[in-house]
């Protein structure tokens, strides 16, 4: 705990003797309002790290404390996340578009920092439509409403939203600019908050609008933000510093190695929070399952830094570490701070950054210079140290999920297991590792027809119990200090059908072909896509999501510029990038198979005979996989070796670790095909 005044402590004090009594002295307004901020950052496996902020003389005051964290936390999510409210929330929005003299708004998942996640108050999507998947658009008109989310969400967001108010869509299919042509007219305005949008991300929908002789206006202050009088406030949990001994490289190093590759520009500004905790090896816990702390920085040519983060994250460790190059602001002083770069050429990324950045830059007099994040690809590029942590961190994850398969061996088929008691079980698994800090995101715990739905999440109201004849789907993570893990088993509950065994062979197929595929240099990602692919392609299936995404370290467990897709990257793979291997098949209403490890890009060297080196994958990730699924028919020598290799990987690193029934599973299920 850091060491509070005694002026401070005895507000704690009579803040929790107010909340007793519900008495809201204001003399304790303040402290309730930072309580507030902590209970809106997410609470971790060790509980909330914002208890930090907090000080607590003993036992009794600590659990007291977090209590009251969890049961305000526990208000924001039912504030965020409650789908019956939506009809009065659109009725009130549109009325609030109507005093602003707005005709449409449009409404994305997103907020100022443009990351993967975002916190309670920003969740504007949710609070409005009642969808909780991590991507989507909604834009609202007068009369009419629609939501546009990808292949992921298809079936997820027809039973979360109401469809008589807002019409689902596929963002591909069925994409914003064709609902525009067909909805809004000539001389209306469609709102759209600056800072929650990218230049890059608006140029379709803008050139949309404008086509139909309409405008698109950035307004001030979000509408939305106007008619949710309780919005969970920002998110407060202090930032630390990553120790060398798991970044590998000192901050200083990675700042100069970017301000060199500026190419001619004076200053960048960083909104992303993955690349700012990378730059300064930092870290907090701000958002969900990614150890993020919220914030904006400007780095500049001479490898000098700007860091705009709430006051109260930071403590003397921190600054220290920051080191006198590091200039520590509030937030207040970004637009200030940009206002000062009048006349120099700025990079800024037109893909992760805010318009109202971008604009705040032009009215300033800068030179606004468009190009990637500079910091994405080096931090893709995972450095020895990083992948050493890496492995690390996978034979720990995958002795818990050993553990737990054999615990669900044993237990599946009797009845007594549904979804979320499945995973809760995994959780308490992981939690019992060394390094572990939190999951690297919501555990996906599908039974049934529950895990034909991509990134299904279990609710009491969709919670099923897993039964005989059934394939379960468990999609997971942790985040560990020295390494981030994402890992995808589906396993036969009691006897599958012939159908699933194909479908789920064919999958196997498919890991197993990127798996082992060997590549020159300069070849992305895209291109080799189609490898775990075709085994399903021949029989006439496919899975509406990529093949494989960027994975952090100790960071996202989605991260780029590099990605396995359909979709055209023209990012090539280098080493030390850690990539997933994920084919899948999914059957609505009855099923899902998802096969997935994590692997890094490693040099293979020169082939016997041949002229050019070649890239690889080393596959990081080690648990069984259901060999109970598997049509041996459907398998060649070569896929026969590399499963019976991989699972004598796996016995070896998880038999130490077990003894008696769960061994005697493991020796079984990772034993050679017959």
């Amino acid at each position: 705990m850091r060491d509070a005044p005694q002026a401070t402590r005895e507000l704690v004090a009579r803040l929790l003797e107010a909340e007793d009594a519900g008495d809201g002295a204001t003399d304790v307004e303040a402290l309730s309002a930072l309580i507030d901020g902590i209970a809106a950052a997410p609470e971790r496996l060790g509980g909330h790290d914002g208890l930090a902020l907090l000080p607590a003389d003993d036992a009794a005051m600590s659990a007291r404390l977090a209590s009251l964290l969890r049961e305000r936390a526990q208000r924001f999510e039912a504030i965020v996340e409650d789908p019956a409210a939506s009809a009065d929330r659109l009725a009130r929005l549109r009325v609030e578009l109507a005093d602003r003299e707005l005709d449409g708004f449009l409404v994305p998942l997103s907020d100022e920092y443009h990351g993967e996640w975002v916190p309670p108050g920003a969740m504007r999507l949710t609070w409005l439509t009642g969808f909780t998947g991590s991507a989507g658009l909604a834009i609202v008109h007068r009369d009419t409403a629609a939501i546009f989310v990808d292949g992921r969400y298809t079936l997820q967001v027809r039973q979360q939203v109401d469809a008589a108010l807002f019409t689902p869509r596929h963002v591909s299919d069925e994409p914003p600019e064709a609902w525009i042509a067909e909805t809004v007219q000539a001389g209306e305005v469609i709102g759209f908050d600056p800072w929650l949008h990218t230049e890059s991300g608006l140029a379709r929908i803008r050139a949309a609008i404008e086509k139909r002789g309409a405008t698109l206006k950035a307004t001030d202050g979000n509408p939305i933000d106007a008619v949710w009088t309780d919005r969970p406030p920002a998110p407060l949990s202090p930032a630390r510093p990553l120790p060398l001994a798991y970044s590998g490289r000192e901050s200083a190093d990675k700042r100069t190695e970017v301000a060199g590759a500026l190419d001619g520009a004076d200053a960048v500004v960083l909104t992303l929070p993955d690349s700012i905790a990378w730059l300064l090896n930092i870290r907090g816990a701000d958002v969900p399952h990614t150890p993020l702390p919220l914030s904006f920085a400007i780095l500049h040519a001479d490898a000098t830094a700007e860091l705009f983060i709430d006051p109260r994250k930071v403590d003397d460790e921190l600054r220290r570490h920051c080191g006198n190059a590091v200039t520590i602001s509030q937030p207040d002083r970004f637009g200030p701070a940009l206002d000062a770069l009048a006349g120099r050429k700025v990079r800024v990324d037109p893909a992760s950054t805010g318009v109202w950045v971008l604009e705040r830059l032009r009215r300033a007099g800068a030179q606004p210079v468009l190009a990637d994040d500079p910091c994405q690809l080096p931090k893709a590029c995972k450095n020895p140290t990083e992948l050493d942590g890496a492995r690390a961190a996978h034979r720990r994850d995958g002795i818990a999920v050993s553990r737990f398969l054999a615990w669900l061996a044993a237990n599946g088929a009797d009845g007594t297991i549904d979804e979320m008691s499945a995973q809760e079980r995994l959780r308490a698994f992981r939690a019992e590792g060394e390094l572990i800090r939190d999951l690297s995101f919501g555990t996906i715990s599908g039974a049934g027809p529950n895990g034909a739905i991509v990134h299904y999440h279990a609710t009491r109201a969709s919670n099923r119990t897993l039964e005989p004849g059934s394939l379960y789907l468990v999609d997971s993570g942790g985040q560990y200090l020295d390494g981030t893990t994402d890992i995808t088993r589906t396993v036969a509950i009691g006897t599958p059908s012939a159908e699933m065994k194909d479908r789920f062979t064919r999958v196997l197929k498919g890991h197993i072909a990127l798996a082992t595929a060997r590549f020159p240099a300069g070849t992305t990602g895209s291109q080799l896509d189609a490898l775990a692919r075709q085994p399903l392609w021949q029989a006439g299936l496919d899975y509406d999501h990529g093949t494989g995404h960027g994975v952090g370290s100790y960071l996202g467990v989605h991260e780029g510029p590099q990605r396995i897709s359909k979709i055209g990257n023209t990012v090539a793979l280098r080493p030390g990038m850690i990539v997933s291997n994920e084919p899948g098949y999914y059957k609505t209403g009855a099923y899902g198979i998802r096969i997935e490890n994590l692997v890094a890009v490693i040099e293979c060297g020169v082939p016997e005979g041949g002229e050019r080196p070649l890239l690889g994958f080393e596959t990081l990730t080690l648990a069984p996989i259901d060999r109970n699924l598997v049509d041996t028919a459907l398998l060649d020598d070569g896929e026969r070796r590399w499963l019976d290799a991989y699972h004598a990987r796996v016995r070896e690193n998880a038999a130490p670790a077990l003894s008696g029934e769960a061994l005697a599973w493991l020796e079984a299920a990772t034993a050679p095909l017959g």
